[in-house]
């Protein structure tokens, strides 16, 4: 009787077998098509050549390796930072095809390339991505302490929100399966904060992750919440093995609790999305969970059924892993072969290459020899023409002043002829008045005016306005600007004048706005106080 039963699952897990053959023979390198895609592929070059490796990348098809393969023998000292970049990509999406394939070894061997690479150039976002992977390798092996390590440098490189979300989960999950509560509830919540920030699509990693901690903190309530948001995030998503395992795992669940009805709901739910999707290690557990199910309520009969049906499935799938790994071989063998044609070929590129580097170095020096010296005469050709320009608008500025100067003398000279200021006090006066426009310290406040320059020299507005019209034909006004601008010439030539902007001498000589200060020091000078600054810093001007 039980060989009755056990055939036709034995006929399925020998078609199966067959189908899984079939299927993996039609990925398996072939030699002859390995040295037709090396061929076609040399002579891509850059970028292309990585859009290339990225596109049979996506189709999981092995020509990925081959272009990856030309793109890291590729590299020289020469290369410009882009091409690196290519490079490192390049490793690291090689290190992780052979990550999935279970070759660990060569997976490590690229990545660390792919570090070295990162560092040396300071790449630090594909640092951050490399020592993730490192810390996944480390995981597999079930060294959670390095793996940990690892996560924590990628962490502390991180920019990118969505990568983060991940390593905060990984680091959660080693933490917990390390049985270090606290910490995994640290990262977990960590993760889950940046999860509803960024509305992002890995929360369902991080749900389902913080559900196995309060499942194993016997928090069963919290970890049905945390199982169902977890299953609400993967449905959109169209993930059908993911909700499969994560259906499967809730049933667990409701098995330790022994909420028997509420497990086998979720067993019928997981295994239906199993077997539709051919999930056969879900469908396994789900045997294996129905099986203790049968057993607990002392149907043994039926518990015997089920786990046969556990054993052929993991049978099965351990038939198919150990055709994997002899693919694999073969995978590996092939690859090893592509990489010595593809060795030979980068050697004969690189000399081409590098002869015509040198071509181009030859160039280039002197095309820049002769740009550099039309540049120097075209920059001394514009410096003549500012300065004349410069001195010519002085020129007609200092005429303007003349004039007006003039006018200003006829005009003063009637104001003041009824004036009872003698000639002796007029000259004590002036004396008192330069003397204190001497003092910066005063003239230089925002609020110095005419009153206060009279308070000052024990003097009224009346007379102080007349001497000052009398001995220089100006005005208060522009008498004061005079001394202030004055002064902004010399700071100018004292001051370390990469240091201090228009705007600062400005307020240090008293003006209350930038744009009076460069009217004024136009007026007064002729040019404006960035083109005075260029000259006293080139000699042109000698304060």
């Amino acid at each position: 009787m039980p060989n009755r039963t056990l055939f036709p699952l034995f006929l399925f897990s020998i078609l199966f077998g067959v189908v899984q053959l079939t299927f993996c023979q039609s990925f398996m390198p072939n030699t002859s098509n390995n040295k037709k895609a090396i061929a076609d592929f040399s002579h891509l070059f850059g970028q292309k050549l990585l859009d290339t490796a990225n596109y049979y990348f996506e189709k999981r098809s092995d020509t990925a390796l081959i272009c990856y393969g030309i793109i890291m023998k590729s590299y020289t000292e020469e290369d410009d930072e882009e091409q690196v970049k290519r490079i490192v990509e390049a490793y690291n999406k090689a290190a992780g095809i052979h990550y999935y394939m279970s070759d660990y070894r060569t997976a490590y061997e690229f990545f660390i390339e792919a570090l070295f690479l990162s560092e040396k150039h300071n790449f630090t976002d594909d640092q951050s991505k490399i020592y993730a992977n490192i810390g996944n390798i480390y995981a597999s092996f079930k060294d959670y302490d390095i793996a940990k390590l690892y996560y924590n440098k990628a962490l502390n490189l991180c920019q990118d929100s969505a990568v983060m979300i991940i390593l905060l989960n990984n680091l959660g999950d080693a933490e917990l399966k390390s049985e270090k509560m606290d910490s995994a509830f640290y990262y977990l919540n960590q993760s889950l904060k940046i999860c509803k920030r960024h509305n992002n699509i890995h929360s369902h990693l991080v749900l389902n992750t913080l559900a196995s901690y309060y499942q194993k903190s016997k928090c069963y309530d919290s970890a049905y919440y945390y199982y169902q948001l977890s299953l609400d995030e993967i449905r959109p998503l169209n993930r059908a093995g993911k909700e499969a395992e994560y259906l499967s795992t809730l049933s667990k669940m409701f098995f330790e609790t022994k909420k028997i009805d509420s497990a086998l709901h979720y067993i019928r739910l997981s295994n239906a999305i199993a077997k539709e999707g051919n999930f056969l290690e879900v469908m396994s557990d789900n045997f294996r969970t129905l099986s203790k199910i049968e057993e607990l309520k002392g149907d043994t009969k039926s518990a015997f059924e089920f786990f046969k049906k556990h054993a052929i499935l993991k049978d099965s799938i351990f038939n198919i892993e150990i055709f994997g790994d002899i693919s694999q071989l073969q995978r590996l063998y092939e690859v090893s072969k592509s990489n010595q044609q593809i060795e030979q070929l980068i050697i004969e590129k690189q000399i081409k290459k590098r002869t015509i580097y040198l071509q181009k170095i030859i160039w280039l020096i002197t095309f820049t020899v002769l740009i550099l010296v039309l540049n120097v005469l075209v920059f001394i050709i514009l410096q003549n023409k500012k300065l004349m320009t410069a001195y010519r608008s002085l020129f007609e500025k200092n005429i303007e002043i003349i004039e007006l100067q003039d006018q200003s003398s006829e005009k003063n000279d009637e104001k003041y002829k009824s004036s009872t200021l003698s000639d002796d006090l007029q000259k004590e006066l002036l004396g008192k008045i330069l003397k204190l426009m001497e003092d910066t310290s005063v003239i230089c406040e925002p609020d110095f005016s005419l009153d206060k320059l009279s308070e000052l020299v024990d003097s009224n507005q009346n007379y102080v306005s007349q001497v000052i019209n009398t001995a220089f034909k100006k005005n208060f006004r522009t008498f004061l600007n005079r001394y202030r601008i004055r002064e902004a010439q010399r700071l100018y030539s004292k001051l370390d004048t990469s240091r201090f902007t228009v705007e600062s001498v400005a307020l240090r000589v008293g003006f209350r706005s930038p744009s009076a200060f460069r009217s004024t020091f136009k007026e007064v000078t002729g040019v404006s106080p960035g083109y005075y600054l260029k000259s006293v810093q080139g000699g042109i001007v000698k304060v």
